[in-house]
């Protein structure tokens, strides 16, 4: 048994048994302390349920600024949300600056382009149809009144005279042509190993026609006419005298006349009747 406890003293647990209401204490005491020592004045309050640091361990600083007085604290397991881009937009917000609803206008160059892709093809044909109106206005003009698709004539005169006054070979001229034939070359002029007349012709078929007279041996100026392949194709009579026929470069073919003081050449792209035409009217 334990010794009995004199009476005038007073437990250390003033806590009453069974619940009962604690015994008041007399005015300017404070009760013993039964728990954890109390934090100092100005450290923060440690939470409840969280251990009390270490002695040797600095005390926690707060790191987020305490709450508005009648604010409740912020949960921490709740993400803050945070602001999207609205898609349509290439800053990141959305398609209407007003927020109205409205896309803005598109810009200059890109209606410029969709204008441009609206036109029809009627719109095109008649553009250019303003277009081809003057151009063949004047190509009409050009041809009818300038005679722009018409050749070139010359009288042939001054070069056959100039040839019959060098007196080198005798000189030939053309009697008895239709008017379709038109003279659109004459000249005559000294080159090496002799002189020669040309006269161009256009026949009235339109085709070419050349008549060449000159000095220079027959060796010498049939490869250079006619090409060195040329080969005589049979003989031809035409108003008394005997040519031979040639083939020359390309479609032409040329009638060949030998003299002792000259050599006549007929060549060109024309046929062979016009060809014949030509030679037998020489005088």
């Amino acid at each position: 048994m334990e010794p009995a406890q004199p009476a005038d003293r007073v437990p250390a647990d003033r806590t009453p048994p069974g619940g009962q209401p604690p015994v008041d204490q007399p005015a300017g005491t404070e009760p013993a302390a039964t728990g954890p020592t109390a934090p100092a004045t100005g450290e923060p309050a440690l939470v409840a349920g969280e251990p009390a640091p270490a002695a040797d361990e600095p005390a926690l600083v707060a790191s987020e600024p305490a709450s508005a007085a009648g604010e409740p604290a912020p949960d921490p397991s709740v993400q803050p949300s945070v602001a999207r881009p609205v898609p349509g937009d290439a800053a990141g917000g959305p398609d209407d600056a007003t927020g109205t609803g409205e896309r803005s206008a598109p810009p200059p160059r890109v209606a410029a382009a969709a204008t441009k892709a609206e036109r029809s093809p009627k719109d095109m044909a008649i553009s250019l149809l303003v277009l081809l109106i003057p151009i063949a206005l004047l190509l009409a003009f050009y041809r009818g009144f300038l005679g722009g698709d018409q050749a070139t004539t010359v009288d042939p005169a001054p070069a056959i005279e100039q040839a019959r006054s060098a007196n080198i070979f005798p000189v030939s001229e053309p009697q008895g042509l239709g008017s379709g034939w038109r003279t659109v070359s004459a000249r005559y002029q000294t080159v090496e190993g002799g002189a020669n007349l040309r006269i161009g012709y256009l026949t009235p078929e339109g085709r070419g026609v050349q008549l060449l007279q000159s000095n220079v041996p027959a060796e010498q100026l049939l490869p250079a006419e006619l090409t060195d392949q040329s080969q005589p194709q049979g003989p031809t009579e035409l108003a008394g005298r005997t040519w031979q026929r040639y083939t020359a470069r390309g479609n032409q073919q040329a009638l060949v006349l030998l003299e002792p003081t000259r050599t006549v050449l007929v060549v060109g792209d024309a046929r062979d009747n016009e060809l014949r035409d030509l030679a037998g009217a020489l005088r």
